[in-house]
């Protein structure tokens, strides 16, 4: 059985419940769960202080022993706040050797990010405590995902996913549409050419996705990658004043508009049902007519 170390560096988990039931789960299954005082610490609306949260992230280069599993709490924001003074070197370090198998999704993007671009040290985008493991009724799609990322040193996603038909291979980056588009101009936006940017996010209206697709277009970010993956984009419904304007014609728009392929319809994200990426790993995509797949390579994995 693997070890969990949790991780607050984002907002309060208002769901104390469903983090207290991800808990339960976890050591129902024989695992350990390492760091539970963090689960109810806040102020205001982040999960403790600055320096807690901090913490918690610059913590990790001490910890020690190999097959650990990092699990954020969840999401929110606040991981935004604690860039500038992330132990970047010494969490590179502390990867060198049993590395740490890191995990979490939305706010965490921009650490994850970070490390990537700094570092290019590989995390995995996916379930986190409270959101996945939590939740009233756990997705078995989502658990047997997340162990075959962890597990498996070369696995596969399959979808049946919607765009042009097309080939590619390259280091598969991305997470967190809104978080990616906050790292424009900083050094922790990974300066990657010619790879597979997979992107999901959640109550975002069509345009606002539209508006963050186009800044990175503008930037000039989509048109050096082989391939733009779309995950859920969880309340992005259009309303009346859209009229007929959606996520599906936003994408038609985008494609239009953008030299790479684009293809959407993977299961990830802030969806219950969602699959666990290794940010960083290098990748394969491929997407004909009968459906669409990403292989997945070169990621830490843990030890039998």
């Amino acid at each position: 059985m693997s070890q969990f170390h949790l991780i607050a560096p984002s907002g309060y988990c208002i769901n104390q419940e469903a983090a207290q039931r991800g808990v339960a789960r976890l050591m129902e299954e024989g695992h350990q769960v390492q760091n539970q005082t963090i689960i109810p610490r806040r102020q205001q609306r982040f999960a403790g202080t600055e320096a807690a949260r901090l913490n918690d992230i610059n913590a990790l280069t001490r910890l020690s022993g190999a097959n650990q599993i990092v699990l954020a709490v969840r999401g929110g924001y606040g991981a935004s706040r604690l860039l500038e003074q992330i132990d970047w070197q010494g969490l590179a370090k502390r990867q060198q050797q049993n590395p740490l198998l890191i995990c979490g999704h939305s706010d965490f993007t921009v650490i994850q990010l970070g490390l990537l671009a700094l570092h290019n040290v590989i995390t995995f985008s996916g379930p986190m405590l409270a959101g996945n493991f939590g939740a009233p009724e756990l997705n078995a799609f989502t658990v047997d995902h997340f162990w075959r990322a962890l597990r498996n040193s070369t696995y596969s996603v399959e979808w049946q996913g919607d765009g042009p038909q097309c080939e590619c291979e390259g280091q598969l980056w991305g997470g967190n549409l809104a978080m990616v588009v906050s790292l424009i101009g900083t050094p922790w936006l990974p300066a990657i050419e010619n790879g597979i940017l997979v992107l999901e996010d959640i109550n975002e209206h069509p345009f606002r996705v539209e508006r963050m697709l186009l800044q990175l277009l503008h930037a000039g970010i989509l048109d050096r990658q082989r391939a733009i993956v779309l995950g859920s984009f969880s309340g992005a419904t259009p309303n009346d004043y859209d009229a007929g304007y959606s996520l599906a014609t936003m994408i038609d728009y985008l494609r239009a508009r953008v030299s790479v392929p684009i293809i959407s319809g993977l299961d990830f994200g802030h969806e219950q049902q969602t699959v666990t990426l290794p940010i960083g790993a290098q990748a394969t995509l491929v997407h004909t007519s009968r459906g669409s797949s990403l292989t997945l390579s070169g990621h830490p994995v843990l030890k039998a």
